[in-house]
C-alpha cells in the first residue's frame, strides 16, 4: 500500500502541493492526471525520495521496490536482450555467483532461489516485452548503440517492465511508442501483478489499463474509483453541484446585501441591517477548482480545390534507390480524414514524407494539385525551433510584414498568451513548443495537414481542443498517432501500412486493436478446454497417494538424520575399521538420492491432487 499523508512541497517559494493525502491499495492500477505544470512529475520524485517534503510523509511497505523510466538506455555495445536481463539485478547477481561458487550448500541455495524467481524463463520474457515494444528478433541481438534516443527509451521501458518492481511509476510512457506499442502496453499493464501509477494524457490508456484516477488539482490530491471516463463524469457532476450551490449562495447574499444597502442608515432598521451583515459574513461558498480557460486551436481555412488533391498510380518510394513501399494506388480529397496504421518500421513516416513532397517517388506517378499547400508536423520539427528566439521572433521571420499585434493574435489562437509570446523557446514547456510548431505548420492555411504524433506533449484539455479544431478544419488530414481517442473522433478512413504496401483497412479502430492484441497473444495465453472433473473415488485415491508419499518422506528424513549424526560422531573416525567410513558415507548418499526421488514423487502427487480439487 502506498500512503501519502498530509504532504506539502514548494518550488522556488511557490506552493505546488499543499497538505495533500491519498492511499493507493496494493496491486491497484492508477492514472495520475492533472493539467500540465500542476506537479505530477514532482509527486513521482517525492515518492521515490529524490526530493525532501516540507510536511507530511510518504510510506510504502518495507522492502518494496520502486521502479520507473528515469532516462533512456545507454548507447552501449550490450545487446538489447542483455540490457533488459541486467535490469533484474538479483537474477544477474545470482547467475554470476553460480558461475564461480564452489560450496555445495551455497550452490543449492542459488539454484533454489533462481527457480523461485523463474530465472530460466527470463530470456523468453525479455524477448516478449521487447517484441511488444516494437523490436523484432534481429533487433534484440543488436547493441543499444545502434538505436536512436527514442528507441533507447523503449529499451529502458522494457527493462523496468521486466524487473517487475512492487511499485511501478510511469511518466507518459506512450510518448515514445507508436499505436501498436501503446496498445500492447495497455494490455501488459492491465495484467501487471503489482501496483502501477501512470502519468498520462492518453484517454484510451486511462480507460482500459487503470481502475482508479488520482487527480492533482488546486494543490490537492483526490482519488476516484473507476477509469477516466467515470472520473470525468463524477468530477463534472461534483463541479455542477458546487456551482449550483454557489449560485444559490450568491443569490441569497445579493438579497441580504440589498436589504443592508436600503436600510443601513435608517435608525429603525439599523439593528436588522447589522444582523444581515453578520449573516453575509457567515456565508461560505463551496470551493471549486480554478479551471484554466481551454485554449482552443484556430486553424486557418484554405480555399477549396478540385478533387483529388493528390493521386498516385503504381508509385514506389524509399531510400538510396531501395523501395520501402511499392505499388501505391492512392487518392486524397480535401475532405478526407485518414489515419495511417501499421507497426513502426513499416513505412508510415516514409509515406508521410512522400505525401508532403519531402521525398520523391522512385517510380510510378504522383499527381498533386498545382495550388496545393501542405502543412507538416513531426516531432523532429519541434527540435528545429530556434531555442534562443521567442515565438514572436519565429513569426516575424515568416511574416515580416505583419504587425506585432497580429502576431500576438495568431499565437493567442494556439494558446500561447502574452507571457509565452516573448519567452525564448528554450524556456517553453513541451506542450507550448508543440503548439508553436502546429501554428507554424498551419500558417499558410494548408489544404493538406500531415500530423505525425501531434499529441505527445499536450494535456487532455489541449488534446480535446485539437480534436475540435481538426473536426472543424476544411482541409484534408493525415494522422499518425498512438492516441486512439484522437483517431476515433477525427479519422473516417484507415490506411494500413504493412509488408511494403498501403491498403485500405475496411474495419474500424476497435477491430484493429483486437487484431493486434490477438496476434501478439502467446499460444499459452489462449483458453484451454477444462479437463473433466475427477470422481470422488479418484480424489480419495490421490489423497491416499499423497499420504503414502508423506510417510515415505518422514522415514527417509529420519534415516538421513541418524546417518548424519553417525557421520558427525568423531569416534567413527578414531576407532572405525578400515572401509567403515566409506560404507556409512555410501549409505548416506543412497538415502539422499532416495530422498530426492521421494520429494519428486510427493510434489507430483500433490500437484495432481491440487488440480483435481481446484
Amino acid at each position: 500500500m502506498l500512503r501519502i499523508d498530509d504532504i506539502s512541497y514548494s518550488v522556488e517559494g511557490r506552493p505546488l502541493i499543499v497538505h495533500a493525502s491519498a492511499v493507493i491499495p496494493e496491486g491497484h492500477k492508477v492514472g495520475l492526471v492533472g493539467r500540465n505544470g500542476t506537479g505530477k512529475t514532482t509527486l513521482f520524485r517525492l515518492i521515490r525520495g529524490e526530493l525532501t517534503l516540507e510536511t507530511g510523509a510518504i510510506s510504502v511497505p518495507k522492502g518494496a521496490r520502486i521502479g520507473g523510466v528515469a532516462q533512456e538506455a545507454p548507447a552501449s555495445n550490450v545487446s538489447l536482450t542483455d540490457t533488459v536481463l541486467a535490469a533484474d539485478t538479483e537474477r544477474a547477481a545470482l547467475m554470476a555467483e553460480a558461475e564461480r561458487a564452489t560450496d555445495a550448500h551455497r550452490i543449492a541455495e542459488i539454484q533454489t532461489r533462481l527457480a523461485d524467481i523463474d530465472a530460466w524463463s527470463a530470456p523468453a520474457r525479455a524477448a516478449s516485452i521487447l517484441k511488444g515494444l516494437g523490436f523484432d528478433d534481429a533487433d534484440q541481438a543488436r547493441p543499444c548503440a545502434d538505436f536512436s534516443g527514442g528507441w533507447r527509451m523503449r529499451v529502458a521501458l522494457a527493462a523496468v517492465l521486466f524487473s517487475r518492481p512492487d511499485l511501478l511509476l510511469l511518466d507518459e510512457p506512450t510518448n515514445y511508442l507508436d499505436l501498436e506499442g501503446a496498445l500492447w502496453l495497455e494490455s501488459y499493464l492491465s495484467r501487471y501483478p503489482h501496483t502501477v501509477i501512470i502519468i498520462s494524457h492518453d484517454r484510451g490508456l486511462l480507460n482500459r489499463a487503470v481502475g482508479g484516477i488520482l487527480h492533482l488539482e488546486d494543490k490537492k490530491l483526490t482519488y476516484y474509483s473507476g477509469p477516466y471516463d467515470t472520473f470525468a463524469e463524477t468530477r463534472a457532476a461534483r463541479l455542477a453541484a458546487a456551482e449550483a450551490e454557489n449560485r444559490k449562495m450568491a443569490a441569497r447574499k445579493a438579497h441580504l446585501q440589498s436589504f443592508v444597502d436600503r436600510f443601513r442608515y435608517k435608525a429603525s432598521k439599523a439593528v436588522q441591517a447589522q444582523s444581515r451583515l453578520k449573516m453575509i459574513e457567515k456565508l461560505k461558498f463551496t470551493a471549486t477548482p480554478q479551471e484554466a480557460a481551454l485554449r482552443k486551436f484556430s486553424f486557418p481555412a484554405p480555399e477549396e480545390l478540385s478533387p483529388p488533391i493528390i493521386a498516385m498510380e503504381g508509385a514506389s518510394v524509399g531510400y538510396d534507390g531501395q523501395p520501402v513501399l511499392s505499388r501505391l494506388d492512392l487518392r486524397i480529397d480535401q475532405d478526407d480524414r485518414i489515419a495511417l496504421l501499421g507497426k513502426n518500421g513499416e513505412g508510415k513516416s516514409t509515406l508521410s514524407k512522400l505525401l508532403a513532397d519531402r521525398l520523391p517517388a522512385l517510380s510510378g506517378r504522383v499527381t498533386r494539385s498545382s495550388k496545393l499547400r501542405i502543412g507538416y508536423f513531426a516531432q523532429h520539427q519541434m527540435d528545429e525551433l530556434r531555442a534562443d528566439e521567442t515565438p514572436l521572433d519565429h513569426l516575424r521571420r515568416l511574416r515580416s510584414g505583419e504587425t506585432p499585434a497580429r502576431g500576438r493574435a495568431r499565437l493567442s489562437g494556439f494558446g500561447l498568451m502574452a507571457d509565452q509570446a516573448e519567452t525564448v523557446v528554450a524556456r517553453l514547456s513541451g506542450g507550448q513548443k508543440a503548439r508553436l510548431t502546429l501554428l507554424l505548420a498551419t500558417l499558410d492555411a494548408p489544404h493538406l495537414l500531415i500530423l505525425d504524433e501531434p499529441t505527445n506533449h499536450l494535456d487532455i484539455e489541449s488534446r480535446e481542443a485539437l480534436v475540435e479544431a481538426l473536426v472543424d478544419y476544411t482541409g484534408a488530414v493525415v494522422l499518425v498517432s498512438h492516441d486512439m481517442h484522437l483517431l476515433s473522433l477525427v479519422a473516417d478512413r484507415l490506411w494500413l501500412v504493412k509488408d511494403g504496401r498501403v491498403q485500405v483497412f475496411e474495419d474500424d479502430l476497435e477491430a484493429y486493436r483486437r487484431l493486434l492484441l490477438s496476434s501478439d497473444k502467446p499460444a499459452s495465453d489462449k483458453p484451454k478446454a477444462k479437463p473433466p472433473r475427477p470422481s470422488r473415488d479418484a480424489v480419495q485415491a490421490l489423497r491416499a497417494e499423497v499420504r503414502k508419499c508423506e510417510e515415505r518422506l518422514g522415514k527417509l528424513n529420519a534415516m538421513r538424520d541418524k546417518l548424519a549424526k553417525k557421520l558427525a560422531d568423531p569416534a567413527l573416525y578414531e576407532d572405525g575399521k578400515p572401509g567403515e567410513i566409506e560404507v556409512w558415507q555410501k549409505k548416506y548418499a543412497e538415502v539422499m538420492e532416495g530422498l530426492g526421488r521421494a520429494e519428486d514423487l510427493w510434489l507430483s502427487a500433490q500437484e495432481k491432487l491440487d488440480a483435481a480439487v481446484a
